[in-house]
């Protein structure tokens, strides 16, 4: 995490994504602007909460990790979305994994500057509520639909999540054969299935496996199999 001091970007991200009015000159005062790279954690379950983001730029992948240790993805989030308001609200530490697909650029500010000048502030406490209760909408969905989609499905709508960030049209990401046995867990699948899964992809040309990664081939074929991609909000309505 790099912090960016840049306070015309910084005001820039305001106006573009309308945050002025949610964020008064007192709460404006103490944002911050930050820089993630590629694959970089914004923060793990269990670390202690103690800043509110605001995702502006980039792509971001969140997961919990279950009682039996294994990973599984809840979705992937573009702006504009909230890091951290759940734990706010109720006062926890961090509820799941929050990783940097693409480079990401987040506002952030202090629970403590929240809570001396936001507490009693409408226009920031109505933005929270809609952003929380739309992100529990999203997630009881997924959990409910999730592993009833087939594998071919979950892998498509994985791939294709981490391959491309549709806001930075420079971006192409790929997947590590190495670690198939995490995307497996993330999921929901076992290695064996996945790699079968992956066989059968391959073959039918949208993906191909060389040099110790997975890449997409067709993106338009793979788009097609994953019809609406499970993974993404706007997939989740």
């Amino acid at each position: 995490m790099k912090e960016i001091q840049d306070s015309e970007q910084l005001q820039a991200y305001i106006a573009a994504h309308s945050l002025a009015a949610i964020f008064n000159e007192q709460l404006s005062g103490h944002l911050h602007l930050f820089s993630f790279a590629q694959g970089e954690h914004i923060c793990s379950k269990g670390d202690p909460s103690g800043y509110l983001y605001v995702l502006v730029k980039g792509k971001l992948k969140i997961f919990t990790t279950t009682p039996e240790g294994k990973m599984l993805i809840i979705s992937f989030k573009t702006p504009l979305e909230l890091i951290g308001d759940v734990e706010y609200i109720q006062g926890t530490e961090m509820i799941n994994t929050v990783e940097a697909v693409s480079p990401v650029h987040m506002l952030g500010i202090e629970y403590r500057w929240l809570n001396k000048y936001g507490r009693d502030y409408p226009p920031l406490l109505h933005f929270m509520l809609e952003m929380i209760t739309h992100k529990f909408y999203r997630k009881s969905n997924f959990l409910s639909l999730n592993l009833m989609h087939p594998v071919e499905v979950r892998l498509a709508s994985y791939l294709l999540s981490i391959s491309y960030d549709e806001s930075d049209p420079n971006f192409t990401g790929q997947l590590s054969t190495i670690n198939l046995t995490d995307t497996a867990n993330f999921i929901g699948t076992s290695y064996r299935h996945l790699n079968r899964v992956i066989h059968k992809l391959t073959q039918d040309g949208l993906i191909e496996r060389g040099n110790g990664h997975l890449l997409v081939k067709d993106k338009a074929g793979l788009a097609a199999l994953a019809s609406r991609n499970i993974y993404e909000p706007n997939g989740m309505e």
